[in-house]
């Protein structure tokens, strides 16, 4: 399947790193957000990449066109540097298709204007470039396969918000304060599986999730199973440091292409 993701936006929230590279380029470890993302879809075979840019899209074509396989793959080194033996490659197999969508396009913008390349694409896989996860995604697309939705998505909890819930009465009255990780509340987390009829409910201007995704709501078109495993966006430098902790502790959990645990399955 075909994968679109997201790059165009400037990572407002994340200024200090953002301001010279777009948002998907910031680094965890020594390889950037969106090569995290890409790695883990390229896992479960799905190599067949678009890539809707926008802000700095120079950046995020030219890391690719100057690709170092060395920065993370073992190799030998011989003939003084003139040979270099790969033990394992990278990005060997993957085809990426840069689309340049748009400085202020909305996500539903730059979907619709990726749908020439989706010819023939019953049903395809788009997502943010800034949240990772562990979840088993062969099993939420065979789970979406089976069902008349034309749209999908992943509900997640948000583990690390600084944000805390209030549940009160109409006077104000308040019952309960509740960190967001103990609050109960499923939030989006990307991650979607589509259908070809999803073009039909995009208008421009509108934000994907919202008047497009309401449309089919009404419809009965949308499902979202449940990850009860590892998701992380990274929205802050908070969320940046918690990223880099964990890859820098050699058991990331959205590195399943090298940590020998099996992906965690999502919940119906």
């Amino acid at each position: 399947m075909k994968v679109v993701l997201f790059c165009g936006g400037e990572g407002m929230r994340l200024r200090g790193y953002s301001e010279d590279v777009p948002k998907p380029m910031v680094t965890i470890g020594s390889r950037p957000l969106l090569w995290h993302v890409m790695k883990y879809y390229a896992h479960f075979n799905h190599k067949d990449f678009i890539l809707c840019l926008g802000y700095k899209a120079n950046v995020i074509k030219n890391y690719f066109l100057e690709y170092e396989e060395s920065v993370s793959n073992d190799f030998v080194f011989s003939q003084g540097g003139r040979k270099l033996e790969f033990t394992q490659r990278d990005i060997d197999d993957w085809k990426i298709t840069f689309v340049d969508t748009g400085l202020r396009s909305t996500i539903a913008d730059r979907l619709r204007l990726v749908k020439p390349y989706l010819q023939g694409e019953e049903m395809f896989l788009a997502n943010y470039s800034d949240g990772l996860t562990d979840f088993c995604l062969p099993q939420m697309i065979e789970s979406f396969s089976r069902r008349d939705s034309y749209a999908s998505f992943l509900s997640v909890q948000p583990r690390t918000s600084s944000l805390d819930t209030v549940q009160a009465s109409e006077d104000g009255s308040v019952r309960a304060i509740k960190c967001m990780k103990d609050s109960g509340i499923w939030v989006n987390g990307g991650y979607f599986v589509l259908r070809k009829e999803i073009f039909q409910y995009l208008k421009p201007g509108e934000e994907l999730i919202y008047e497009p995704f309401q449309r089919m709501i009404s419809e009965g078109k949308v499902w979202s199973p449940r990850c009860e495993g590892f998701w992380q966006c990274m929205d802050t430098f908070k969320d940046k440091q918690i990223l880099d902790e964990l890859e820098a502790s050699g058991t990331a959990p959205w590195c399943v292409w090298k940590n020998g645990q099996p992906a965690t399955r999502v919940v119906a």
